[in-house]
């Protein structure tokens, strides 16, 4: 039977419903255009601000670097010998080979004088170009030479500005990688802070300008910026492209730049090693940073005429060995957590006695022993035995290869520099165990890009890297204190971004339970403000005592005896000079050979 019954209001209310919400809804599109426009206007607005900064604070400190300097000797008062003198020990030795580049009638003749060169080295003739890294002074004399300067610019200035000119850039490298971690140009400020505050122990480039170290640091830290965006996820391919551009071409420059560059970039290459093997970081980019490494040495190696020693070197070694061991270990990221454990043991094993042979093997064929001093000298440094070796007995007795003072962390104390990183560590040092234990016990190949993003959520490859960075650099530093510069730049950086970080201050405050958005915001801003007040406020007041404190170069005695020594030219005869020595008057002039 049919029966008739009236309709349920349900229906209508349940339209009207879907009606508002869709009102809503076309409400809200309309509305995300204009927030969309307003973020990106902010994050432009954002970016032109903290660039503007960056670059202001790198001329700044420059400056400030060059003013310290010129106070201290009153550089541009004194007479040239005098500017020369105050290059002291091996400074003045690198000096003194863009001085000659300069003084050299061509600029054939003065390649020539440095390739075969017989004045470092008693009874020798060496190939300069290939037993030290002076091309900076090569390439400095050349510009000099074509540049139209000369009138404007005396070479010694040329010469000191452009490192101080590096400070810049240096301090602005430092700036950006702050910044890249946290998310926010705050850190970068603060970080550039730390390090003009704590001067005396992230530089010595206003008493020892040419230094190997004040070239390639630059280099090095416009290496760690790019590395630190390269490992971003999600990278578009030109972006990724002009990213390894830019660390092949600042590896290949610290490289060139420093001595003691394959002993760096080997500590590069095991900070990869690690977090490579803990899946901390895509497979993909580590080959790409290791293959850069390679070949930026390697090029190196041509320039240096094919030196023997950066063929012997551990770096090539063991980065042929990683790569090597990854070919023939394709399964080592599979299986439990014992079984994963008992595969990277393995494979560690495998890599070490790897490079320990391909190490032996390419010394052999070379015949190279000229870095055995450095080995004896490590042994000799840790206790392992006694070494008669002259060269590491020599660097034995040098403080600057000594352990690392303990009053350093007084003075990194006193800025809140060393509180800052150490708290920052800490909370960084737990997430990285987590999430490494957490990639070990997954039974799941790890390879791709999506379940990586997801087990690194804790911790970014980005910030993987650089802690691992700041760990085995923070050792290095605690056991040779010339070291420690590469320590402490890079502690500023670290200890910054931390405090800036929101993944920092979520973990914190979800580890005590008081985990909100609107803290995290307010401790990130106000934490790094209140610092920057407390420096500005403490250390302002010293740093312009410290410009308006003139001083001047004196060194009679040393001057005496240069200008006593320095050869003037007779006719085809050459003389040395008679003076004043110790209180004695030479009138005789003695016939050079």
């Amino acid at each position: 039977m049919i029966s008739i019954r009236q309709r349920k209001g349900i229906q209508t209310t349940e339209v009207s419903e879907d009606y508002t919400a869709q009102e809503e809804n076309v409400k809200l599109e309309d509305k995300l255009p204009s927030s969309c426009t307003n973020r990106r206007l902010w994050k432009i607005l954002s970016f032109t601000i903290g660039g503007t900064v960056a670059l202001c604070i790198g001329l700044l400190t420059s400056v400030y670097l060059a003013t310290l300097h010129e106070n201290d000797l009153w550089f541009s008062n004194i007479k040239e010998v005098e500017r020369e003198i105050s290059f002291r020990t091996e400074c003045g030795l690198y000096y003194s080979y863009y001085k000659q580049m300069l003084q050299a009638p061509t600029l054939m003749q003065g390649f020539r004088g440095l390739i075969y060169d017989n004045k470092t080295e008693s009874m020798r003739t060496i190939n300069l170009l290939q037993r030290m890294n002076i091309y900076q002074e090569v390439f400095l004399s050349i510009l000099y030479r074509v540049l139209p300067i000369q009138r404007y610019i005396e070479p010694v200035y040329f010469y000191i500005y452009t490192l101080f000119g590096l400070q810049a850039i240096y301090v602005t490298a430092l700036y950006i990688t702050s910044w890249l971690l946290s998310g926010t140009w705050l850190s970068g400020l603060l970080a550039a802070f730390w390090y003009v505050t704590n001067r005396i122990d992230t530089t010595r480039v206003e008493f020892t300008i040419p230094l190997r170290e004040n070239w390639a640091l630059p280099f090095f830290a416009i290496q760690i910026a790019a590395i630190t965006y390269f490992l971003r996820p999600n990278l578009q391919p030109l972006s990724q492209r002009l990213t390894l551009l830019a660390i092949f071409i600042s590896t290949f420059l610290f490289s060139l730049t420093w001595q003691f560059n394959q002993f760096m970039m080997l500590m590069q290459a095991l900070v990869l090693f690690i977090l490579d093997s803990l899946d901390m970081l895509p497979a993909m980019k580590v080959t790409w940073l290791y293959s850069i490494q390679l070949t930026g040495l390697l090029l190196v190696c041509i320039l240096q005429f094919f030196n023997s020693m950066i063929l012997g070197s551990l770096l090539i070694s063991f980065n042929l060995s990683v790569l090597i061991a990854r070919k023939l270990q394709k399964n080592m990221k599979t299986g439990n957590f014992l079984n994963r454990l008992g595969k990277l043991l393995l494979h560690l094993f495998f890599v070490l006695c790897l490079t320990l042979f391909l190490n032996n093997i390419i010394k052999k064929i070379l015949n190279l022993k000229s870095d055995e001093h450095i080995f004896k000298f490590l042994k000799a440094k840790f206790g392992f035995g006694a070494t008669r070796d002259f060269d590491a007995n020599l660097y034995l007795c040098e403080e600057a290869f000594g352990l690392l003072p303990f009053n350093t962390f007084e003075r990194l104390s006193d800025t809140l520099l060393f509180y800052a990183y150490i708290f920052v560590l800490s909370i960084t040092v737990i997430a990285a165990l987590a999430v490494a234990f957490r990639n070990l016990s997954d039974s799941t190949n790890q390879q791709s890009m999506c379940k990586m993003g997801k087990y690194t959520i804790g911790l970014k490859p980005e910030t993987a890297y650089n802690l691992i960075h700041t760990i085995l650099f923070g050792f290095l530093a605690l056991s040779t204190m010339r070291m420690k510069y590469l320590w402490t730049s890079h502690m500023c950086v670290f200890a910054s971004f931390g405090l800036c970080s929101p993944e920092i201050w979520e973990l914190l405050l979800k580890l005590i339970h008081l985990y909100n958005p609107k803290r995290i915001c307010i401790m990130r801003y106000s934490v790094p403000i209140l610092i920057l007040l407390y420096l500005c406020c403490k250390f302002w007041p010293g740093m312009m005592d410290e410009l308006s404190e003139l001083r001047e170069f004196y060194d009679p005695d040393t001057v005496e005896l240069m200008n006593w020594i320095k050869p003037v030219k007779k006719g085809k005869y050459w003389y040395r000079e008679g003076n004043r020595i110790g209180g004695c008057v030479s009138d005789q002039r003695q016939q050079w050979k």
